[in-house]
């Protein structure tokens, strides 16, 4: 067992941070930070943490390279502290799309970040719905991956929808969404797409049943919105009688918010792995889910030393 378990936030989301503090029953930890006129990041941890079980909760959100830098520099600083152990909490890693090189002369981001973070000082990380799950192996220090399906899958099972197809967008995702079918006895369908720019697909193929049913995408991100859009048209040229569409990290940068207002989408329901309220006010449609329950009870098996793979028992 290590140290008493001490719980710090960064700026990207100190919302989220707050809620699990609140959960656990703990106060949050005091730390100063703020930019130098240059625009560098400061740092000072304003309590004793030599010998304590530090975890800091900072998704690497927009805008990603402030909010990274100062999760790496708040690492430096917490094991220059003599911390006993130190957890980087990320519900949104950053960069992991680039998880592979898939064209000549390209970085693998998801690697690098992952050594940066190590190197740092993270002695463990706890994430959420990776954009791939092989990203666990660029660590050679401990992950916990938590996945955002029963908390989605609860709000899916409320709607009480009948004639239900969960969706995939992609190859890539089918698992998850063969998943989410299981648990709630739902359809499954599989979108054939061909990525030929960034933020820019073109749906070939529909593979499954979605003519008069009600239909719910599923997937990791939504980011520019364009693809999800480009789904939603081909799913209600096919005959769809609705379509919604669920994801675990809402980034919804650029023209996303209006794309979703101008759209046929019954609902998009994302989780506050990264701040919500400003998007939510700005598109109805929008429904955002708190993760802080599930992510306050993995952060509170870590400490324990409990199982943290129970919490997705069936």
């Amino acid at each position: 067992m290590h140290g008493s378990m001490k719980i710090f936030t960064g700026r990207a989301h100190p919302t989220l941070g707050h809620e699990i503090c609140k959960i656990l029953g703990v106060d949050p930890g005091h730390v100063l930070l703020y930019n130098f006129s240059d625009g560098e990041n400061y740092t000072q941890i304003d309590e004793n943490v030599r010998g304590a079980d530090v975890f800091i909760i900072q998704p690497t959100c927009p805008p990603v390279n402030d909010n990274l830098l100062e999760l790496l520099i708040m690492l430096d600083a917490f094991k220059r502290s003599s911390a006993s152990r130190v957890t980087a909490v990320i519900p949104y890693y950053g960069y992991a799309r680039q998880d592979r090189k898939d064209k000549p002369r390209v970085p693998i981001t998801s690697k690098l970040v992952a050594d940066l973070l190590s190197k740092a000082g993270a002695d463990r990380i706890l994430a959420m719905d990776l954009h791939a799950p092989q990203i666990q192996g660029f660590f050679n220090i401990p992950v916990d991956h938590l996945f955002a399906a029963p908390v989605i899958i609860k709000h899916l099972k409320s709607l009480e929808m009948e004639d239900l197809t969960i969706v995939s967008p992609d190859a890539g995702g089918v698992e998850r969404a063969r998943a989410y079918a299981k648990r709630l006895g739902a359809a499954l369908a599989i979108i054939d797409k061909r990525r030929f720019a960034a933020n820019q697909t073109e749906v070939l193929h529909i593979i499954g049943e979605v003519e008069g049913r009600n239909v719910f995408i599923v997937d990791d991100i939504i980011d520019t919105a364009g693809t999800l859009i480009h789904t939603m048209e081909a799913l209600l040229k096919a005959g769809a009688k609705s379509v919604s569409a669920s994801a675990t990290h809402g980034v919804l940068s650029g023209p996303a918010l209006d794309r979703i207002n101008k759209s046929a989408l019954n609902q998009v329901v994302v989780t506050d792995t990264m701040p919500m309220a400003d998007k939510v006010a700005e598109c109805s449609r929008i429904k955002s889910l708190s993760i802080a329950e599930l992510l306050a009870e993995a952060i509170r098996r870590i400490h324990m030393e409990d199982s943290v793979s129970s919490l997705f028992d069936l």
